[in-house]
């Protein structure tokens, strides 16, 4: 080959050689288009700070059933305040003998009248509970006033009973007639509460109210007893306070 086409070749070869080296070194020509970046990945996770929220009290509902002042108020008292602890309430208004079962949602599951102890009075007489009911005098048959936890249970005899006050002997039972002078169950079915006044202490009850109502109540859910005060006003007893937007009159 000719010297000449030779150092040409020669030349070629070099600058081709030149020209990958430059290629190598200095990435992809300017205007070509780059691989493409790699995807990001998931982004993370955040959770919005949820507040704890509170249920609405629940508030005593008396539908059309009349009722006291001092009943609806420590009725509404008790579940708006929570004080019934989620338990069933049973309000015992011994001014108006009468006696009012909420379930623990506040819907009224009956009312009834009741006979009361025959003493007027909100006390409990010291040592009341160990005496023999021959032995207690006129002056001490209270029906203890204040707030109590109900416990089914059995008195003496063997009859099943809903104790109020387990040490004061007092308790919400069937109605016995077994005295026809004291005419319990004409006094339960006249219309005042006059004569309802004729227990020892304990809180007679319609048999079918006990049967029905409150035995199922106190044995089912548990309840709270709150007998209202003669002597005092009741929500000075209690701690009550009155609940918002519930004024209503009394009776209807």
């Amino acid at each position: 080959m000719p010297p000449c086409r030779t150092a040409l070749r020669t030349l070629q070869q070099g600058l081709l050689l030149g020209g990958a080296v430059l290629a190598l070194a200095w990435g992809p020509a300017q205007g070509q288009p780059s691989a493409p970046p790699a995807p990001p990945g998931p982004a993370p996770r955040t959770f919005a700070l949820q507040q704890p929220t509170q249920a609405p009290p629940s508030l005593a509902h008396f539908g059309r059933e009349t009722a006291s002042a001092d009943a609806r108020r420590i009725a509404r008292w008790a579940f708006h305040s929570g004080d019934h602890r989620q338990l069933a309430v049973v309000v015992v208004d011994k001014k108006d003998a009468k006696v009012y079962v909420f379930s623990p949602d506040g819907q009224l599951q009956g009312a009834t009248p009741a006979l009361m102890g025959s003493a007027i009075g909100d006390h409990t007489v010291p040592g009341i509970g160990d005496k023999p009911i021959a032995q207690v005098l006129p002056a001490e048959r209270t029906t203890p006033a204040g707030r109590f936890v109900a416990e089914p249970g059995t008195n003496v005899s063997g009859e099943d009973v809903v104790w109020v006050d387990y040490d004061a002997a007092v308790s919400m039972h069937r109605v016995r007639a077994n005295v026809k002078s004291e005419r319990r169950l004409e006094r339960l079915a006249s219309s005042t509460p006059k004569d309802n006044r004729i227990s020892y202490g304990c809180i007679n009850l319609p048999v079918a109210f006990y049967e029905k109502v409150l035995s199922p109540a106190v044995r089912s859910t548990g309840a709270v007893v709150y007998v209202l005060p003669e002597t005092r006003p009741a929500a000075d007893l209690f701690g009550a306070y009155e609940v918002p937007g519930s004024a209503a009159p009394a009776r209807r």
